[in-house]
């Protein structure tokens, strides 16, 4: 099933294999694209996936998480896609927009925002303290018709699909979750009333570029918006998003991409550790985090809990307390069990076989017990993301009816060539992903990549070397 085709009611994917959305700040700071996201798109294309959803894209130039990501807010941008799309097509794989909207979850506001972001709420984001203000009636029509102004420009580009961002924190969250949208009119309050924005922007959509254009939503499961700060309203339900997926078949959506957590990151999401400790700047959250200090009134207090090491275990109980609680033993699905044959010499060297099957066992596959739920309710194709770096785990889900396709980000930025190790046999990459997440805290200053060096033999000159590849081929010469 791994490599069969997934047919979409537009699309076809030759296999079941997404690269999920995730990119660095390789874009010029006004948003236009340049060659090095064209490499790192490439990258991920060559390597096998059947499809690419876009690092988060704005719609908005307020509506950006930070600087230098590539937008779709004018049509100046098609010409910069439509390179990327044809870059991506040469490998046969799809590439699908994720049309996004940051709201309050905007981490480095760039020159061009007031620091005043805007949201469903006026309610201050409790983690980074990032403020906002909830949005007027007049702003909600402006935005709905940006986000389908960006699906015409996707499709203009030539490009596969779109993808509404709606999970993870961001605007159409802020919306959807009963946890943060406090408003009192039509657009809060009850569960239609909360979706009343996602669903306009979807109409908006299909009225623009018609209903042969494929059109997806990512949504969080559950929101889980109290596990880090307690006294937070928890937010949305799996039963309430059933409801929402159930709405947005009926209104034109043609897949739904399964998530969790209403901020990001998320002590759910990604799968994996928060790191805070180790031999090099890369290893640590404080050597980034710094960049954030002036974007919100609760970042020196994340700082400090970063930087000193008598704090750490307080922010680490906070953190892990939900994790700790709901995964306590393995995943419904374990995959096949590791030997040592599977892995890399100098890779067991430094990470030994138990503990990987360990971190296998915790990490992989989180979310398949919500995709099997959201798949039961609806008529359309279920995409299921959540730590997956095992072929027979990821068959087994899509065989016994879990989800029709998987979608990864981390695990492709450690193995860019995973689908391809899947296709000569391998059931898990020689040096898998140790679920890290250096590579996350160290994007908001340094280029994206793998930062774990265990990975590369310990040779930290080997990783840099790796990480800079993006920025091959260069834009002239």
């Amino acid at each position: 099933m791994l490599f069969e085709p997934l047919e979409f009611r537009n699309l076809r994917v030759k296999n079941r294999i997404f690269r999920s959305n995730i990119s660095g700040r390789f874009d010029n700071y006004d948003g236009s694209g340049n060659q090095a996201r064209i490499n790192w798109e490439t990258k991920f294309a060559k390597g096998g996936v059947g499809a690419i959803v876009t690092s988060f894209v704005p719609v908005a130039i307020e509506g950006r998480i930070v600087p230098n990501y590539a937008t779709i807010h004018r049509d100046d941008r098609i010409p910069f896609w439509r390179r990327v799309g044809e870059a991506v097509h040469e490998y046969d794989c799809c590439l699908v927009m994720q049309l996004s909207h940051s709201g309050r979850q905007r981490d480095i506001a760039g020159i061009e925002n007031p620091d005043i972001a805007l949201s469903s709420t006026s309610h201050t984001e409790s983690f980074h303290g990032l403020h906002c203000r909830a949005v007027s009636k007049q702003e909600i029509s402006s935005i709905v018709h940006s986000f389908a102004q960006g699906a015409r420009r996707a499709r203009e580009a030539g490009l596969d699909g779109v993808e509404l961002h709606g999970a993870n924190g961001y605007l159409i969250t802020q919306f959807l979750s009963s946890g943060i949208n406090d408003r009192n009119d039509e657009y809060g309050g009850c569960l239609e009333n909360r979706a009343r924005f996602v669903r306009e922007i979807v109409s908006a959509i299909r009225s623009e570029v018609g209903h042969d254009f494929h059109l997806q939503m990512k949504i969080s499961a559950e929101d889980f918006n109290n596990a880090v700060i307690p006294f937070e309203k928890p937010g949305n339900t799996l039963v309430e998003t059933i409801q929402v997926c159930r709405w947005l078949q009926e209104d034109g959506v043609d897949a739904i991409h399964v998530s969790v957590g209403s901020i990001f990151p998320h002590p759910l999401n990604p799968p994996g550790f928060f790191p805070l400790e180790g031999q090099y700047a890369t290893d640590r959250a404080e050597s980034s985090y710094d960049t954030m200090l002036s974007s919100g009134d609760q970042t020196l207090r994340n700082y400090l809990l970063f930087h000193l090491s008598l704090l750490r275990p307080l922010f680490r109980f906070l953190w892990d307390r939900v994790p700790n609680r709901l995964f306590h033993k393995p995943n419904v699905l374990p995959g096949e069990r590791l030997n040592a044959a599977m892995l890399a010499d100098d890779f067991l060297a430094a990470v030994n076989l138990e503990r990987m099957q360990q971190l296998l066992d915790r990490f992989q596959g989180r979310n398949l017990s919500y995709a099997k739920a959201i798949r039961d309710a609806v008529d359309i194709p279920v995409i299921c993301t959540g730590g997956f770096q095992q072929a027979s785990l990821i068959n087994e889900a899509i065989e016994a009816g879990y989800c029709d396709a998987v979608s990864m980000a981390r695990m492709l930025v450690a193995n860019n060539d995973l689908v391809q190790q899947f296709q000569a046999g391998a059931d898990v990459p020689e040096r898998p992903c140790t679920y890290c997440n250096k590579c996350l805290l160290n994007t908001l200053e340094n280029p994206l990549g793998c930062y774990e060096t265990a990975r590369f033999g310990g040779d930290y000159s080997a990783m840099i070397e790796e990480v800079m590849s993006v920025y091959q081929p260069m834009p002239f010469s």
